[in-house]
């Protein structure tokens, strides 16, 4: 009884503040784990990505099904051996106002603009994470530079080296987002926490770790279908709780307007096992899912040359096989995320994309007695002998970490269980010096290229997507061939095949593909999802 009238206490305070919310039209969300810049040129993951696509733009972008749709660019050609692409421009972009322009005034962009912002990405001495996107320009073409040319004001030409099919999905990424070099060249490093861009929020005002506030831009180019300037909001406001319990209770007291993804600390208020919305929120709360080209894995350092493995076992591929049929998948999914996602089965690439086959590609099932076959085969009979390994996650995985953690005692593997903060933790898997962690990769665009190239070999962390440094001679040269492989069906069984050799190797844990979880207020509309999770607000508007 106690539980239910705290319930309709919550439900009812939550509907009055929703109520003052929509009319002061903002939307507040909380990122947990911190924002460490908001430079787009190191935008490697969602915690940046959010704030960096209210504020910025590129020359295309993807809509709710993954399509590439016009963004500055309004159209754009590819010739017929797919090396030349030519795009153009609207007119009517501005870039947001800023001391550092004349008058303070924000001017148009313009193609010298994007050839200025996709050489920042590649200029080593930036060392952009995204430095990789543009592997397959050609950085030898003799007009422009670097391959990125700028034929006039409102036209701008890239070369690349050889056809790539993925390649207009790629320029959707905020690494390709088009900044302004004045003020660049003015602020430096300090570029990260005072950004100029083009989107439909501008940057207000940063305490870091405290507040960040972005406010309507009213100069954006975009309208919708009736002719009204975008975006609808006023404002967005991002706190920076770091405590789950206490950004689940600002959502559920109206404070916040938004919380994304399953976490142990409210699934089973809001969840049911069946994986349905709790219905005592039933009219205040929506729950949107759908399938998410997110892979959620354990991730192993595999390169002997790296302090963190000195001597580990971890070196070994039938301790990483055995770590992999250790456990039970299919439970974990049940007890800790309410059957919200599926167990990884079949190897790295996730359900949803176009190239994803169970049949093709068969990953690990739980087997413990294979486990302790495959730890004898490695010197280990019953794990006698074997270090412990230390498996560092954040606290948001720590249960599962934990779950595997006893489910593979049980075979005579011990794991160590290090939590870090967020920052930390993405500082340290970057810098190679995790010997065991959990990771998760979240399509940046939807070609399952974008997941295998985690594994080729020249994209090796920190400048590059290789958190695991896995080098394999025959997974390169198949790589590659995929980069020149136009016919779907030809390329997607290359694809099945590098998935093949990521399983056989064993570099990585795949535990599930993830579902888009979110849970926003009844009066919130336009919010929508798509299946990378990407947040779009320009739509967003509070019923009245």
């Amino acid at each position: 009884m106690r539980t239910t009238w705290i319930i309709l206490v919550i439900v009812i305070l939550l509907s009055c503040s929703r109520k003052e919310q929509a009319r002061r039209n903002i939307f507040r969300y909380n990122e947990s784990k911190g924002i460490p810049t908001l430079d787009p040129a190191f935008a490697r993951n969602q915690t940046i990505i959010w704030p960096v696509n209210q504020l910025f733009n590129g020359l295309v972008q993807l809509d709710e099904k993954l399509q590439v749709r016009p963004c500055i660019a309004h159209h754009w050609e590819i010739s017929e051996d797919g090396k030349e692409y030519t795009f153009y421009l609207r007119r009517d972009v501005f870039f947001h106002d800023h001391p550092h322009f004349p008058d303070g005034r924000g001017r148009v962009v313009t193609a010298a603009d994007f050839v200025y912002s996709m050489n920042r990405i590649i200029d080593h001495q930036l060392a952009s994470p995204g430095a990789w996107i543009f592997n397959s320009v050609n950085r030898q073409a003799p007009a422009g530079l670097n391959g990125f040319e700028a034929v006039n004001d409102s036209t701008f030409g890239i070369h690349l080296t050889r056809p790539f099919p993925a390649f207009l999905g790629i320029l959707s990424m905020p690494y390709c987002h088009v900044v302004p070099h004045e003020v660049i060249e003015k602020l430096g490093p300090d570029f990260r926490k005072e950004p100029v861009g083009t989107g439909p929020f501008r940057f207000k005002y940063w305490r870091e770790d405290e507040k960040l506030v972005l406010v309507r831009n009213d100069r954006y180019f975009e309208h919708d279908t009736t002719g009204e300037r975008l975006p609808y909001l006023d404002a967005i406001n991002i706190s920076f709780t770091r405590d789950k319990q206490s950004e689940f209770m600002e959502f559920m007291m109206g404070r916040l307007d938004f919380l994304s993804g399953l976490h142990p600390v409210y699934k089973d208020e809001l969840i049911t096992r069946g994986g349905k919305l709790n219905p005592a929120y039933s009219g205040q709360i929506k729950m949107i899912t759908e399938p998410y080209l997110n892979t959620e894995y354990l991730g192993f350092l595999v390169d002997p040359e790296q302090e963190a493995v000195q001597n580990s076992p971890v070196l070994i591929r039938e301790v990483r096989q055995a770590i992999n049929v250790g456990f039970d998948r299919h439970k974990m999914m049940r007890y800790l995320r309410n059957n919200i996602g599926r167990p990884a089965s079949a190897g790295f690439i996730p359900e949803g994309m176009p190239s994803y086959s169970a049949e093709a590609v068969r990953g690990y099932k739980y087997d413990p007695d294979m486990a302790r076959e495959l730890l004898a085969k490695a010197g280990y009979p019953n794990g006698s002998g074997l270090e412990s390994i230390t498996l560092t996650t954040t606290s948001d995985y720590q249960d599962l970490c934990e779950y595997i953690q006893h489910e593979l005692s049980e075979v005579g593997i011990r794991l160590d269980i290090e939590v870090n903060t967020g920052a930390s933790f993405r500082n340290r898997m970057a810098n190679s010096r995790l010997e065991f962690f959990r990771g998760s990769w979240i399509a940046d665009y939807p070609d399952a290229e974008n997941y295998l190239s985690l594994f080729y070999s020249m994209n090796f962390s920190p400048t590059g997507p290789n958190y695991t440094h896995f080098s394999h001679p025959e997974y390169d040269r198949l790589f590659e061939e995929t980069l020149m492989t136009l016919d779907d069906s030809a390329r997607y069984a290359k694809y099945h095949e590098l998935d093949r050799i990521i399983v056989k190797e064993a570099a990585i844990v795949p535990l599930y593909y993830d579902q888009v979880v979110r849970f926003i207020p009844e009066s919130l509309s336009g919010l929508g999802s798509n299946p990378m999770n990407l947040l779009h607000l320009k739509h967003a508007f509070w019923a009245d």
